[in-house]
């Protein structure tokens, strides 16, 4: 029975170490393991670094072509008002000549350039005398 004792002894000495090296293994494979974890961790904080800064810069750049674009259309903006400003003058200056050399500005400015005429018998059928503009008629009586 001491052999048998013995044998069973030895035999479980035996697991127990084997459970003492495969503890052991295990608490390397462990550690081994916790380094990955830790090296995976500090390269994804750099990582996550990178990324942000690209993220600053890009949001950076992203404000400077706003700006421009702001700044650009401004300025296309004032050169419009400026244009502008122009063709209403061309187009007041245009209305004013088209006024001057129609018939009715002709008119118009004769009365104001030439000096009323003294009354006599002739002013005086001159000023009866009209013409219509647009039937071309004429009436030159003179009432007495």
């Amino acid at each position: 029975m001491t052999d048998v004792n013995t044998a069973i002894i030895e035999r479980l000495e035996k697991v127990v170490q084997s459970l003492q090296d495969n503890s052991m293994k295990m608490g390397q494979l462990l550690a081994v393991h916790n380094e990955k974890l830790d090296k995976q961790d500090r390269i994804d904080a750099v990582l996550f670094e990178k990324v942000e800064s690209v993220h600053r810069e890009v949001n950076r750049r992203a404000e400077e072509i706003k700006k421009g674009c702001e700044r650009d259309i401004r300025k296309v903006d004032d050169r419009l008002q400026v244009m502008e400003k122009k063709m209403w003058s061309i187009c007041g200056g245009l209305a004013i000549v088209s006024f001057i050399v129609s018939p009715v500005g002709q008119a118009v400015i004769k009365n104001l350039t030439t000096s009323p005429p003294r009354d006599s018998i002739r002013s005086l059928q001159q000023q009866v005398a009209w013409t219509s503009l647009t039937t071309s008629t004429s009436d030159t009586s003179v009432d007495a």
